[in-house]
């Protein structure tokens, strides 16, 4: 399966090539770009599906998915596994639970991420909903670039372990490669892998 999703990527130019500043401040040569496979419904069911059956085992109410990246395929995984729906959103740079959205206590929630790299927004995920004191019985992705790092047992789609550089031991900015900030305004010479 692994090898499918990995093509879906591909194939949906949501695995890109480059020299990357990523969210975390990490420099990689790889990216996950899943916003472009939100361009696909189907993919995007299909992600969904798999997704679902992934965390068939874990008896869970609600998805939760930090905005904005992850709402799209937490909302499809949520229906796919007739279960509801929430996201959290940025208010003055910290995410919260917003829009009137609650927990009940002890209510039993999935974190969903499309892609994981060093588990902060995770953990910043959680945090936005500790105050309603619900259960978090399980964190999910698509992508899982973590290499078992974050103290979660993730539940993924696909597995990675690309490669990851601090800034100033980046050997790519030591080639002046041009480095690309995916998400921003910034021409890029990023192409799909």
């Amino acid at each position: 399966m692994a090898k499918d999703i990995e093509k879906l990527l591909r194939d949906n130019d949501g695995l890109l090539t480059g020299h990357f500043c990523l969210t975390s401040g990490l420099h990689s040569d790889v990216y996950f770009q899943c916003a472009k496979l939100y361009e696909n419904p189907k993919v995007v069911e299909t992600l969904g599906r798999e997704l679902a059956k992934k965390l068939k085992e874990i008896e869970f109410d609600t998805i939760v998915s930090p905005a904005i990246g992850a709402i799209i395929i937490g909302y499809e995984t949520a229906k796919q596994a007739g279960k509801r729906n929430l996201f959290v959103e940025r208010k003055e740079g910290v995410l919260q639970l917003r829009r009137n959205y609650e927990l009940k206590r002890k209510e039993r929630v999935i974190i969903l991420e499309d892609v994981i790299t060093t588990a902060k927004t995770i953990n910043e995920t959680c945090e936005a909903i500790r105050g309603f004191e619900p259960e978090i019985v399980g964190v999910a992705c698509i992508v899982d670039r973590t290499c078992g790092k974050t103290g979660y047992n993730i539940t993924s789609l696909l597995q990675v372990s690309p490669v990851t550089y601090e800034p100033k031991d980046c050997p790519l900015c030591a080639k002046n490669f041009p480095l690309i900030k995916p998400g921003s305004r910034e021409a890029t010479n990023a192409k799909p892998n």
